[in-house]
């Protein structure tokens, strides 16, 4: 395993609309997921990397695991924003730490770490992240 020295942090803004909450205007507790999703996808974009760039080389990313933990809710209209950063990196996988702030008062409402695999896109099976991507991912981004 390949720990990252630094902290190596990306910001995706999102705001909450009213498709993401429930009937009393939190939001529901996947969309969280959501949110996060796009942000490691959004690193990617950032990156260099679109995912149907990678698709057409062979290559998807999915999640292999996830723990989240809820601490405040996000209501309707919230400006929000989602971390993603990268806490180490392995042959054919990688860890991200990510959290869901309120842009307001900076008050954090949801965090989670999600390891991600690196399969190939035509049989699902493990293959290794190729190297310039994974020099990427070590790479500090701006916000």
């Amino acid at each position: 395993m390949r720990a990252l020295q630094q902290a190596l942090s990306f910001r995706y803004p999102c705001r909450v609309y009213y498709e993401d909450t429930d009937a009393g205007g939190i939001v529901y507790y996947v969309n969280y997921l959501k949110y996060m999703e796009r942000a490691r996808t959004e690193r990617l974009r950032a990156m260099g990397y679109a995912q149907s760039q990678l698709v057409g080389e062979n290559l998807l990313f999915v999640v292999h695991s996830a723990e989240v933990r809820y601490q405040q809710p996000a209501r309707l209209d919230d400006a929000l924003y989602v971390s993603a950063e990268v806490l180490w990196l392995k042959r054919a996988s990688l860890c991200f730490s990510q959290q869901v702030r309120r842009e307001q008062d900076d008050a954090l409402l949801c965090q989670g770490q999600f390891t991600v695999a690196c399969v190939r896109a035509d049989n699902l099976q493990p293959r290794a992240i190729p190297e310039a991507l994974r020099a990427a991912f070590a790479a500090p981004l701006g916000d």
